[in-house]
């Protein structure tokens, strides 16, 4: 049944294509200023309602990043994306800066990007907040209904192989930073690599809203996850891609699911923002009007996620807590934060988040026993949501500055053991 619903949905979208036709040609005719109707309060509101439908039953591709240029310390420099790393699953982007003029080498920060159903362009405004400060590398994750079965699967395991592989790609001194999702195989991943002494285990993660142990201030999501448990996710949730996509056959959570998800969640509040939006466009507010543009252009786009992928982070994460109980493994190797010594470690949490309650992430903070108080933080910013916490005003006023000096000690403490001729931090 599963294999039809994902055909259906296709079939559903296709039959919209005719109406869709006639609600482009109504926009075009209303919004044409040679039409003196489209001047009328009746014209206003049929080219309203026009873009409105158009927006709505629209396949939204994926977003771009957009990032041309930005100011470093009052110079104004380009910004070029190269991809410097690439697996099936995923490809690493590089924000590099073309400066005019050899200068000293910042940090390089690795932002890992959730991969839960939405693209790393999610995150245009945290890679905008840092590219001033560091030079910048996200991890751009492929939508699986794109990615032919003859690569092969991806899960859990295999997202925390990546990760290991980049740090190892960008060498030492490198920073992360994990949004949401990745909270948990970003920290597997440096444990792992602190367990086997690699030296290319990153010098700090900051972890933002993560969902480390979602038994504190369990959230809608949570409870849902815990209560229903992998096989029901397994029976409902996961469909098979349909022709003509490359990754016809594999077996996938759709993106649309997620996305209904999410809507769901806070219905009220897309359904006003809709009606708004239709009153901005009568009243002739481009403004605003732009603004719930940009937002949705983004929010509406979403991408499919491995069937393995996604009922393994729902069995391991959500439902028997694997990480914080001590009992998660990585390719049958255990996951012992207790492992990691000399990572920096700062976590982030909103008050509002409903998505990882309170307490979720700073559970780091408790769980990595090893790593000395100076080299850790955290920081709960007030009177914000999920997505505040990596973007918005507060963000880059209050957020961003802080994970800033926090990565800058971590530099300066490695910088004077350097100096000293000290190795790094030993087990005790």
């Amino acid at each position: 049944m599963n294999r039809l619903s994902y055909a259906m949905y296709e079939l559903a979208h296709m039959a919209l294509v005719p109406y869709r036709a006639v609600s482009d040609a109504a926009l075009l005719a209303f919004r044409n200023p040679m039409n003196p109707w489209s001047h009328t309060p009746f014209g206003k509101n049929i080219a309203a309602g026009a873009e409105l439908f158009e927006r709505m039953t629209r396949r939204y591709g994926k977003p771009v990043f957009g990032l041309d240029s930005t100011v470093v310390d009052g110079e104004r420099v380009d910004v070029v994306e190269r991809v410097v790393w690439e697996r099936p699953f995923c490809k690493l982007i590089h924000f590099a800066r073309e400066f005019a003029r050899h200068r000293k080498p910042q940090s390089k920060l690795v932002i890992v990007a959730p991969m839960s159903g939405h693209y790393a362009t999610l995150l245009r405004g945290t890679v905008e907040a840092f590219l001033p400060h560091y030079d910048v590398y996200i991890t751009d994750w492929a939508d699986a209904r794109m990615v032919p079965m003859s690569a092969g699967g991806f899960d859990l395991d295999d997202y925390i192989d990546y990760l290991m592989s980049i740090y190892e790609e960008l060498g030492k001194g490198v920073h992360t930073l994990a949004v949401c999702q990745p909270s948990v195989p970003v920290i597997a991943a440096v444990a792992r690599m602190e367990a086997e002494n690699n030296p290319y285990a990153p010098a700090s993660m900051t972890l933002m809203g993560g969902p480390i142990d979602t038994r504190r201030s369990p959230t809608e999501v949570n409870k849902l996850a815990e209560k229903r448990g992998v096989e029901w996710f397994a029976r409902h949730c996961i469909h098979t891609v349909p022709f003509p996509y490359p990754g016809m056959m594999r077996r996938v959570y759709p993106g649309f699911l997620q996305l209904s998800g999410f809507m769901a969640m806070n219905i009220d509040r897309h359904v006003s923002a809709h009606l708004d939006m239709f009153n901005h466009l009568v009243e002739g507010d481009g403004d605003s009007a732009e603004k719930h543009r940009d937002f949705y252009d983004e929010y509406l786009a979403v991408m499919d996620l491995t069937a393995e992928f996604y009922l393994q982070t729902i069995e391991t994460v959500f439902v028997s807590h694997a990480l914080p109980k001590g009992e998660m493994k990585h390719r049958g190797q255990p996951v012992d934060l207790a492992a990691i010594r000399n990572v920096g470690l700062m976590t982030v949490e909103g008050e509002k988040d409903d998505i990882s309650g309170v307490g979720q992430t700073y559970a780091a903070q408790e769980l990595c026993v090893n790593i000395p108080a100076e080299m850790k933080l955290d920081y709960m910013q007030k009177d914000v949501g999920h997505y505040g916490v990596f973007n918005g005003k507060r963000f880059r006023a209050e957020i961003a500055p802080r994970i800033r000096e926090f990565i800058a000690g971590i530099d300066a403490r490695a910088e004077r053991r350097d100096r000293r001729g000290k190795p790094a931090l030993k087990a005790v």
